[in-house]
C-alpha cells in the first residue's frame, strides 16, 4: 500500500508543488530581466528588491472579479483554461519511466492548444476568435517540423524512454546537440511557437488582437492561462534538456578527468541546464521583435519542414551506414 499509494501520490504533490512554485518566480525572473535589459529595475516594492511579487500578483488574481461575458458559451469558457492548464502540469498518474515516455510526453502537450482553440471561440468574440485560428494554423506549421526532428533522436537512441535516450548518450560518449544541432534548432524553435511565447506569440498578440485569445478572460480563469504557459516553458525546457544535452548526466561523463563533476548531485544538474533554457526563453522575448503571421507561416511550410525531413533522412541514412 505504501509503495504502490502513498510514495507515488507524495512525489506527484512534491513535483507538482515544485512546479507551481517555480511558475510563479519565472514571472517574477522574467520581469527582472526584461527590465535590466531595458535599464529600469522591475519589481521593487513588495519584500525586499520586490522578492514577495509573485505572493502579491497570486493574491491579486484570486480576489479579481472573474466575469463571463453575456454571449459567452458558458460551460466551454470555463473549461478552456482547465483544459490549457492539466496538459501542461506534470502530474502523472505514477511517477515512473515509461518505455513511450516521449510520444507520451508530445501527445499530452499537443491538447493543450485545444483550450486555447475553444477559448477563442467560446468567447463570441473577434479577437479571440481571430487568435483562436492562429493557434490552430499555428499548431500544425510547427508540429510537422518538430516530430520529424523528434523521430530523428529516437533514430539515434533507438528507444522513445526518456531515461533510455540519456542512457544512450552516455553509452555513445556524446551529447546529441553536436550530432543532431538542426534537430536541436529545430525543436527549440518549436518549443517557443508551442508555448506562444515571442517572437512566435501571435495568438496573443496585444497590439493587434487585444490580448488574443484571454481577451475576455479575467480572475482565476485567466491566471489558468498564464500558469500552463509557464508551466509549459518549464516542461520544455526540461525535454530539450533531456533529448540533446544529457538530462541529468554533468559534462564529459565518460571522461575520467572530469568525474569530480559528480560531486554536484544529478538534479542540480539537470537543474542548471533547464534554467539556462528558461533564460534563454525570457532573453529571447526581450531581444526579439514578433514575427508577422505571414512569415510564420513561411517559416514554417517552407524552412522549418524541410530541414526537419532532410534531417529525418540524413540520419536514418548514416544509422544505416554505421550500423
Amino acid at each position: 500500500m505504501v509503495d504502490t499509494v502513498v510514495i507515488p501520490l507524495l512525489k506527484i504533490l512534491i513535483v507538482l508543488n515544485a512546479t507551481l512554485v517555480a511558475v510563479t518566480y519565472m514571472v517574477l525572473l522574467e520581469r527582472k530581466v526584461i527590465a535590466w535589459a531595458q535599464s529600469r529595475l522591475g519589481p521593487m516594492r513588495v519584500g525586499p528588491y520586490g522578492i514577495l511579487q509573485p505572493i502579491a500578483d497570486a493574491v491579486k488574481l484570486m480576489i479579481k472579479e472573474d466575469i463571463t461575458p453575456a454571449r459567452a458559451d458558458r460551460w466551454v469558457f470555463t473549461a478552456a483554461p482547465i483544459i490549457s492548464m492539466v496538459p501542461a502540469l506534470p502530474v502523472p498518474l505514477y511517477i515512473t519511466d515509461i518505455n513511450v515516455g516521449l510520444l507520451y510526453i508530445v501527445s499530452v502537450a499537443s491538447v493543450g492548444v485545444y483550450g486555447i482553440i475553444l477559448a477563442g471561440w467560446s468567447s463570441n468574440s473577434k479577437y479571440p476568435l481571430l487568435a483562436s485560428l492562429r493557434a490552430s494554423a499555428q499548431l500544425i506549421s510547427y508540429e510537422i517540423a518538430v516530430t520529424m526532428t523528434l523521430v530523428s533522436v529516437i533514430l539515434m537512441a533507438g528507444s522513445l524512454s526518456m531515461v533510455g535516450i540519456v542512457n544512450a548518450q552516455y553509452n555513445q560518449h556524446v551529447w546529441y546537440v553536436f550530432v543532431q544541432p538542426v534537430a536541436f534548432v529545430i525543436v527549440l524553435i518549436g518549443g517557443l511557437a508551442e508555448t506562444n511565447r515571442a517572437p512566435f506569440d501571435l495568438p496573443e498578440a496585444e497590439q493587434e488582437l487585444t490580448g488574443g485569445f484571454h481577451t475576455e478572460y479575467s480572475g482565476m480563469r485567466f491566471a489558468l492561462f498564464f500558469l500552463a504557459e509557464y508551466a509549459n516553458m518549464i516542461v520544455v525546457s526540461s525535454v530539450v534538456t533531456t533529448l540533446f544535452l544529457g538530462g541529468w548526466l554533468p559534462p564529459f561523463p565518460n571522461l575520467s578527468v572530469f568525474h569530480f563533476l559528480y560531486y554536484i548531485p544529478s538534479w542540480m544538474w539537470f537543474f542548471i541546464k533547464s534554467f539556462l533554457f528558461l533564460y534563454l526563453f525570457i532573453w529571447i522575448r526581450a531581444t526579439l521583435p514578433r514575427y508577422r503571421y505571414d512569415q510564420l507561416m513561411r517559416l514554417g511550410w517552407k524552412v522549418l519542414i524541410p530541414l526537419g525531413i532532410a534531417n529525418l533522412i540524413v540520419t536514418g541514412i548514416v544509422k544505416v551506414l554505421m550500423s
